[in-house]
């Protein structure tokens, strides 16, 4: 490598951010009670701490670049996107002369996504370079000037965007012609589905209401009953309350009104292991937090909810487990150096997709809630997770699917339903013809 035209093999971080180097990590590094102030002072303060000189500093920077930043906010009560715009003048503020951003637009809604763009063709413009790693070729088509594709760890195309080929770019990442997800997904499955009024409910949720700490309402009186074998879409803006439903079906937080059920098995108040044995898979949109211990190996994620089947007198059989994990690996694509790595080695979709795997494979499987669950992938990973969840669904399985990407949903979905600040607005069935109206009722207008 070089870096300012002199060979560059830095032998840590530290040096690395010495010389000019920072970045914004996929996983966010802030401390969630601190405020934006204290975080950007630690590791960059030294002697005596002056907070207002700091906080200074952070609003002139945000004022140059041209967004707000609160310096004296709580991190924890910020938006994703607010904690990124946080994260991104933590690495300004050391003058860098290049900005690495890994996979900035995966946790933002689409709202805020043109923004973070602005930002970094701010950044270029003041003379910093910047490499923006992505999936979503169109976010590179509005802010880049050039273009390199890897795939497998090899460079496999480079050029400049302006007369960048969409297509050969797309093809260059997965290997081979894509199609549209619901043509690839048509193309790839039998023609067997499970019936499609099977009798019973998968998930029935009743009411569910979520008060926060501060009595503002999260969740309001959100009802909704998936059936055997059906794929229902839950589409809205992220902070319309998916992630309060999402930790309340997870077994992790209790609501504050209303029901909720996994066949006929009520599970308001159980726990999150009471939720898998009641055959409830769960794939949360924070996969590093709550999904996955991250010290522990790939084969032990994979197995989390089932390692009593590899143990024998109280130990862990380790051959077995990772015999077995290769098995589901291989099925589910997860790529690894081994079973036995750690998981906090693995890219986050290779995270994702380990996570998906253990919870398809639970038996028995009643229900799947499905959080943004291609968040990070790539296209020909997508395809691969949403082929996953709809033979699930071909084998019974009823699935809550909850994405604020309106595209994958209309393609994947059986109906598809719209939150909007805590509430179900209104359903309307998974077809292209009506993203019109979808897309209104994520914004608030028509909503019944």
């Amino acid at each position: 490598m070089q870096f300012g035209g002199k060979t560059w093999l830095p032998p840590s971080p530290a040096e690395a951010l010495e010389q000019g180097i920072a970045m914004v990590h996929q996983h966010f590094s802030l401390v969630p009670r601190m405020t934006v102030v204290e975080n950007l002072m630690l590791g960059q303060a030294r002697g005596v701490l002056n907070r207002a000189a700091f906080a200074a500093r952070i609003s002139d920077i945000a004022d140059r670049f041209g967004f707000v930043l609160d310096p004296n906010a709580v991190v924890g009560e910020l938006s994703v996107g607010e904690r990124q715009r946080a994260e991104i003048v933590k690495c300004l503020m050391r003058d860098p002369q290049l900005l690495v951003l890994d996979e900035p637009t995966a946790v933002l809604p689409p709202s805020e996504i043109g923004a973070l763009l602005d930002i970094c063709r701010r950044v270029a413009d003041s003379g910093r370079a910047v490499i923006l790693v992505t999936h979503k070729l169109a976010e590179i088509a509005k802010v880049a000037d050039k273009v390199a594709v890897l795939r497998t760890g090899r460079l496999v195309a480079q050029a400049d965007m302006a007369t960048a080929d969409m297509g050969a770019l797309v093809q260059a990442m997965v290997g081979r012609e894509v199609k549209p997800l619901d043509v690839a997904l048509d193309d790839s499955e039998d023609s067997a589905v499970a019936p499609p009024n099977q009798p019973g409910f998968a998930l029935v949720c009743d009411g569910l209401t979520v008060l926060d700490r501060h009595g503002a309402t999260r969740l309001d009186n959100f009802t909704l009953e998936v059936r055997p074998g059906e794929i229902v879409g839950l589409a809205g803006v992220e902070g319309n309350g998916q992630s309060e439903l999402g930790m309340v079906l997870a077994g992790l937080l209790a609501p504050t009104e209303g029901r909720y059920f996994i066949g006929d098995v009520e599970l308001t108040h159980a726990g999150a292991a009471a939720v898998t044995a009641a055959g409830g898979g769960i794939v949360p949109e924070d996969r590093h937090a709550v999904a996955c211990v991250t010290a522990m190996s790939v084969a032990e994620n994979m197995y989390l909810n089932k390692l009593d089947r590899f143990t024998r007198f109280g130990l862990l059989q380790r051959r077995a487990l990772n015999e077995a994990a290769l098995v589901q690996m291989k099925e589910f694509d997860v790529r690894a150096a081994g079973p036995d790595v750690a998981f906090s080695g693995l890219s986050g979709g290779n995270q994702q997709k380990a996570v998906l795997g253990r919870e398809l494979t639970l038996d028995p499987l009643v229900a799947l809630v499905a959080a943004q669950p291609t968040r990070g992938l790539d296209v020909s990973a997508v395809e691969a997770v949403y082929r996953q969840i709809r033979a699930a669904a071909r084998r019974g399985v009823g699935v809550l699917l909850i994405s604020s990407e309106l595209d994958e949903l209309i393609a994947v979905a059986d109906r598809i339903a719209v939150l909007y600040r805590g509430r179900l607005v209104g359903e309307r069935p998974a077809e292209m013809n009506e993203r019109g109206a979808i897309g209104a009722l994520m914004s608030g207008q028509g909503a019944i």
